[in-house]
């Protein structure tokens, strides 16, 4: 059995409008105890199920559904216009305040790509005239990023709150910025790299606030208010914060 954890949403679900879709993916959940629908800025349509759902019960429900996802995603599109998925040639990543330059080193007969990190130049060579094995080798890089920046910061917190917690993940996540299981694991989603550090810290009070309180109620906010005043204004810049994340990384 899978073990109970708190997510922190990757948008704001309450800002979230309906909206049909032509297709979607369906991703089954040991913790799902009802059929829910989740749309995202680019359009993607994901359907999240109990397991043992059976597909005509996905398809009626997507149907019954259909106008509020409609509704969704042309608000969306409203608000959002996507941007060309051209790999980049610099890296910004706010969160640690650091601007990384991107060189491509073609390698005949390669069939993956590596990287390597070093005076502020990320190089990526062999098999890089696929923009996928690319993506691939930057998220590696990434998620190192990420693991030594956010277990830093995550310690220092955990210090100043005095709540402990057993380990941290960095993922590379779809649906949350970050979460906490009942068994103390802090997951974080490494695209938090492209977020204003206000955000990062905010979001690891929060997680850490779990560990208090396994639940969002009046005391948790109440917990995580005395340790971040502004709480509320940057709860609701993170619900937004997906407009920060590169195109490129493939998030959406």
């Amino acid at each position: 059995m899978s073990e109970s954890s708190l997510q922190l949403p990757l948008f704001d679900e309450k800002s979230e409008r309906p909206g049909p879709t032509p297709g979607f993916s369906v991703r089954k959940s040991s913790r799902a105890k009802r059929l829910s629908i989740k749309v995202f800025p680019r359009g993607r349509v994901e359907v999240v199920v109990p397991r043992r759902t059976s597909a005509h019960a996905v398809r009626s429900f997507v149907e019954e559904n259909r106008d509020w996802i409609d509704r969704a995603r042309d608000s969306f599109a409203e608000h959002y216009t996507p941007a060309s998925f051209v790999l980049p040639d610099v890296i910004s990543l706010p969160a640690i305040d650091e601007r990384v330059i991107v060189r491509y080193r073609p390698e005949a007969n390669a069939s993956n790509v590596r990287y390597r990190f070093s005076h502020g130049i990320l190089t990526l060579s062999g098999a890089t005239g696929s923009a996928e094995l690319c993506v691939k080798a930057m998220q590696r890089w990434l998620s190192g990023v990420a693991r030594k920046a956010f277990s830093t910061r995550l310690e220092s917190l955990s210090v100043m709150t005095g709540i402990p917690y057993e380990r941290v993940h960095i993922r590379m996540q779809r649906t949350c910025w970050g979460s906490r299981s009942s068994s103390g694991t802090i997951s974080l989603n490494l695209c938090l790299l492209f977020l204003a550090p206000e955000l990062v810290r905010y979001l690891l009070i929060h997680e850490l606030c779990h560990g208090r309180h396994m639940n969002h109620s009046k005391r948790f906010w109440r917990l995580v208010g005395a340790f971040e005043p502004k709480y509320r204004s940057l709860d609701k810049r993170l619900g937004a914060a997906w407009r920060d994340v590169p195109p490129w990384l493939g998030v959406y």
